[in-house]
């Protein structure tokens, strides 16, 4: 049986993790390249990339590395050339670059602001800027977004920032799926719930009282499933997004939350 994404050339943005264990962009790229695909890992950290690397090359999978800060153009250029000198093509676009930062408007800076929303979204403007010409010439092509499910609602404390660049996401892909349908371009959002990856523990954990056991155990009861999900589950809805199995899905919004944005009572808290 012929691996789903076989001999496709995936991009992922964000393929290092920022900490131990399993981010969702490492998850995702691991598992592009055991269903087949020619991956390359970019992150601004190279040896968080090359841990990926590491991990897929000794599963006997294919994949590069680029360092790349995505808020700058001139490096956004140069990942996109190296993957059309790697591969000749760019079949999936994989946008996993985000950081966190709790707090309202009166607790954040304007140069705090700024920096979110340039890394969490305009990093995403710019990538797809330079990858939809390619794509519109070979005629294909999947985009895929990683947005929060704090895009749709209040997860418990401020966020503001981290809500507005997510929100934005979720508009700016819906129009990148309507305008570029014609060229065989879909274009779609994650958006993961609470999950459990290296990117909480650091900004999170004091909203949660400070101690990481403790916030692990309040978030997961806020998760009417019981239990925060993992980098894993993002991964393979990303793998569904990214093969034929989503062929027809194009401007939707991938929800993986364990039911939390369903509003109903939490028979767990």
């Amino acid at each position: 049986m012929k691996a789903l994404m076989q001999d496709r050339r995936v991009v992922v943005v964000g393929a290092g993790s920022c900490g131990e264990g399993w981010g969702n962009g490492k998850a995702a790229a691991v598992l592009y390249a055991r269903e087949g695909a020619q991956v390359l890992a970019v992150d601004r950290d190279p040896i968080a990339a090359e841990e990926t690397q590491r991990i897929i090359r000794e599963e006997g999978g294919s994949c590069d590395v680029v360092s790349a800060d995505i808020t700058r153009e001139e490096d956004v250029v140069r990942l996109v050339e190296a993957a059309m000198d790697y591969y000749g093509g760019i079949d999936v676009l994989h946008n996993n670059v985000g950081i966190s930062m709790t707090g309202g408007p009166e607790e954040t800076s304007e140069e705090e602001w700024e920096r979110l929303i340039r890394i969490n979204l305009t990093g995403v403007f710019l990538t797809c800027k330079q990858v939809l010409p390619i794509m519109k010439l070979q005629g294909s092509g999947s985009i895929i977004n990683i947005s929060s499910i704090a895009a749709l609602r209040w997860i418990g404390f401020p966020y503001s920032a981290y809500t507005t660049s997510k929100a934005a996401m979720l508009a700016f892909t819906e129009n990148l799926a309507a305008q570029y349908a014609i060229y065989g371009i879909r274009a779609n959002c994650i958006l993961p719930g609470l999950m459990d990856t290296p990117m909480i523990y650091s900004p999170l954990t004091s909203a949660y009282g400070g101690e990481v056991e403790q916030m692990r155990e309040k978030r997961s009861r806020q998760c009417p499933m019981g239990f925060m999900g993992d980098a894993w589950d993002i991964a393979n809805a990303s793998l569904f997004l990214a093969s034929d199995m989503s062929r027809y899905v194009t401007g939707t919004r991938l929800v993986v939350d364990g039911g939390l944005s369903l509003g109903a009572v939490n028979p767990w808290s």
